[in-house]
């Protein structure tokens, strides 16, 4: 179980067939007492997701198809920490690179480069966590596809 955001229930209980009005009291109460917070469940989400090694980005973009407003989800972007996507990606790069150690260094980048992207990040963030990447006794140039 986790929280839910407002629309989140909104939806639910249309699926159920609740007629609106009846709906609409029954979140105001629930949002009065506070017991649905769309900014705490931001945070929150912002906090245990950052934990998973997921960019700023993609959770920016979870929230708001979870129903969260621009500015809520703001704030709970401003609230994580500045250098948080570029420890959540240097922690996913030192967790994934011991299955890697058998490949070269090109298709290690490749494959590190595709699961940081798949997660949200950017190229400036790959490029840069990327950089340092252990070559293991191959001395051909880094591949940064995303350098100019």
């Amino acid at each position: 179980m986790r929280d839910r955001t407002r629309h989140e229930l909104e939806q639910a209980l249309a699926k159920k067939q609740v007629p609106d009005h009846a709906a609409a009291e029954a979140l105001d109460r629930l949002t009065e007492v506070g017991l649905i917070d769309d900014r705490r469940f931001a945070d929150a989400w912002f906090e245990a997701q950052q934990r998973r090694q997921r960019s700023t980005r993609a959770l920016r973009h979870e929230l708001r198809t979870k129903g969260v407003h621009d500015e809520l989800v703001d704030q709970a972007a401003a609230a994580a920490d500045d250098g948080a996507d570029l420890q959540a990606a240097q922690a996913l790069v030192a967790k994934r690179l011991p299955s890697l150690q058998r490949l070269d260094h090109q298709a290690r980048y490749r494959r590190l480069a595709g699961q940081l992207a798949r997660r949200g990040f950017g190229p400036g963030v790959i490029s840069t966590v990327l950089r340092d990447l252990p070559r293991a006794g191959d001395d051909s140039p880094d591949p940064d596809p995303f350098a100019t």
